[in-house]
């Protein structure tokens, strides 16, 4: 199995298992507006691990997490996610190409929905080429957006470069931005790409480069385009702060060939103390999204000759300990609010930026522990089949006796168990600003209602212009975790806010609850969204992946996107269930079905429910949202 996974760069907090907060945060109740209605309208699967996969003839990695992007605009829903990107009606069917026939892996047309690899999209070379193995580039982290104002979609990476004849990596890394040509996102695109290997703070000589430009997300205002990442160094511990990449929005939509781009760092901007001195960087500062008409069209907004504000947390490690790399107290009672001014001038030939941050106290958020779906801890059963799988030692194969020697050379230790997923960490989710508020949300621990930790959500709404904290609360309910938040509002102040909920009955499933200014209201898996097996991913068994325990990969982030009084969410979610039977199909003695292990593609080869090393899929859900603020 050593090429169905590419090498993974080293990152900080986001990349390593994460000590959950060991005190006690108890949930509040919040008064409801008694306004804010979330009219579920639709819903559909989006990617999934099939698709992701066997993409591009099967030239595909095995990866998890997904990572979801989603944008939707002029009729259109473009989902990404690592490594494949489809584009939607609003009837949830692909309006790209039908792909099928070209599409042969192991001797049969397979069926991804039409879905196009991100190497492919961007110009690159295969992932891997099974044929010969040779690697191409290793794109990762989609983010995506649809702006309004120009008419125009926004895809962005981050793309890694490997050696060709072995995947290791170059250390040289960029950004590629794709901006659609018109509104239609199946067209054609123009790509721009912006070296970041050297975007960095070098703190006394002890976070020296080159970096890696980590996390990469977007945003809008009516001026300016913007990329955020964290810098971490390559060859060190440490963090490097956070960097904010501001493009003339104007030019990317008219497709110039040398875009106006200012680089800012963000380390030494924020007064509070951390190891590196009296100030700390900013980690993960996600720029806003805008519900207005043109993104970034808040009055608010259009202040200070055009003003771009993003959230941060500083829980992290990166926050607290940027030079060593170790932990800090992975706790906060702080918010961060950024204000980037005079966005208007990125359309001059002398763009003068200017960049403010505010420490806003809020209640206490803190490292959650992990997630738990039913049978954590525990042997996997057949609906784990993958799991079960490892530890099966008298199922017959063609390989001999044992269903783990279809999956390894030399046996492994049959003691795995159903995971406990990732939680995140306590870096901020997506941002959106409606009527001059910001509205953002982050993974915290909580003890609802007194009870047993479980993973929650912690949710803020700030005055923008004046960096004040209006409104806060968390979400959590005791025997169920709710991780990867994404916040999308409309014009009118009212909104969804999607993640993933999992718990002691309840397999990882995609849910919403509606926000506004007032509050989050009641929690619900979305219609069609309920997990249908637990996770059965990779990453989810030491066998493949080593640790005690395994860092089982889930999310790093969902997705939400307005489209007028359209909230359209993604989150990530198991959609269909698979028995060990059909798992194995042919490769078990007097077995039948699909020629690919795990896919349980049946006999006509497809499409499949999963691959073999992986159940994870994403759904995406419409939603209307009515009320005024």
């Amino acid at each position: 199995m050593q090429d169905e996974f590419a090498a993974e760069p080293r990152e900080g907090e986001a990349g390593a298992a994460i000590t959950s907060f060991l005190g006690a945060i108890s949930t509040r109740s919040v008064a409801r507006s008694g306004k804010s209605n979330a009219g579920f309208v639709t819903g559909f699967e989006g990617l999934n691990f099939y698709q992701q996969r066997y993409s591009n003839k099967g030239n595909q990695f095995s990866v998890e997490p997904p990572d979801q992007a989603l944008c939707v605009g002029n009729g259109f829903e473009l989902e990404a996610v690592n490594d494949v990107l489809n584009v939607f009606d609003t009837n949830g069917a692909s309006a790209l190409p039908d792909n099928t026939a070209t599409n042969v892996v192991s001797g049969f047309p397979r069926n991804v929905n039409h879905a196009v690899d991100l190497n492919t999209f961007f110009g690159y070379a295969a992932a891997i080429n099974r044929t010969t193995g040779a690697r191409g580039q290793e794109v990762t982290d989609p983010s995506c957006l649809f702006d309004a104002q120009t008419q125009r979609f926004f895809v962005v990476v981050l793309t890694l470069e490997v050696v060709p004849t072995t995947g290791a990596f170059t250390l040289v890394n960029h950004l590629d931005l794709a901006v659609s040509k018109t509104a239609d996102p199946t067209g054609g695109w123009n790509i721009y790409r912006t070296d970041v290997t050297n975007d960095g703070t070098n703190t006394g000589g002890q976070n020296p480069g080159p970096y890696l430009g980590d996390y990469p997300h977007i945003g809008a205002d009516a001026n300016g385009f913007y990329i955020t990442t964290n810098a971490y160094p390559w060859n060190t511990n440490g963090f490097a702060g956070a960097q904010i990449y501001a493009f003339s929005k104007a030019q990317l939509a008219a497709g110039v060939p040398n875009v106006s781009m200012v680089h800012l760092d963000t380390s030494g901007r924020v007064n509070a103390p951390s190891e590196a001195g009296a100030t700390q960087p900013g980690f993960t500062v996600w720029p806003a999204q805008s519900a207005g008409t043109g993104s970034g069209g808040d009055d608010d907004a259009a202040e200070n000759g055009g003003t771009e504000f993003f959230l941060s947390s500083n829980a992290a490690d990166e926050a607290q300990r940027p030079v060593s790399g170790t932990a800090g107290t992975r706790m906060s009672s702080q918010i961060v609010v950024w204000a980037l001014k005079n966005t208007a001038s990125l359309d001059t030939p002398t763009p003068n930026l200017s960049l403010d941050a505010t420490l806003v106290d809020a209640e206490t958020y803190a490292a959650p522990p992990k997630q738990r779906q039913p049978g954590s801890g525990s042997a996997p059963g057949q609906d784990a089949p993958q799991g079960f799988c490892i530890n099966n030692t008298t199922t017959p194969t063609i390989a001999g006796v044992g269903c783990w020697r279809l999956l390894f050379a030399a046996e492994p230790a049959h003691t795995e168990v159903i995971s406990s997923p990732d939680s995140n960490d306590t870096r901020m989710q997506q941002v959106m600003l409606a009527n001059g508020r910001l509205f953002g949300a982050l993974d915290t621990a909580v003890n609802p209602g007194g009870s047993a930790q479980r993973a929650g959500i912690a949710w803020f709404v700030v005055k923008a212009n004046k960096a004040r904290l209006e409104n806060q609360g968390y979400l959590g309910t005791a025997g169920f975790d709710l991780t990867y938040p994404a916040i999308g509002v409309t014009s009118n102040g009212r909104g969804v806010m999607a993640f993933t909920a999992s718990g002691d009955s309840l397999n990882p499933s995609a849910a919403f609850a509606p926000i506004d200014k007032k509050g989050v209201g009641t929690w619900d898996v979305v219609p069609g969204g309920t997990g249908a097996a637990p996770e059965d991913g990779f990453t989810s068994y030491r066998a493949q992946v080593g640790g005690n325990p395994p860092r089982t990969r889930w999310g790093d982030y969902g997705a939400a996107a307005v489209d007028g009084n359209s909230v359209w969410v993604a989150s990530e979610y198991v959609a269909s269930s698979c028995t060990y039977t059909d798992w194995g199909g042919p490769f078990f003695l007097g077995g039948t079905g699909d020629n690919l292990l795990g896919t349980c593609g049946g006999a006509a080869h497809g499409p499949g429910k999963r691959a073999a090393l992986g159940n994870w899929s994403t759904r995406i859900s419409q939603f209307n949202v009515k009320g005024d603020d």
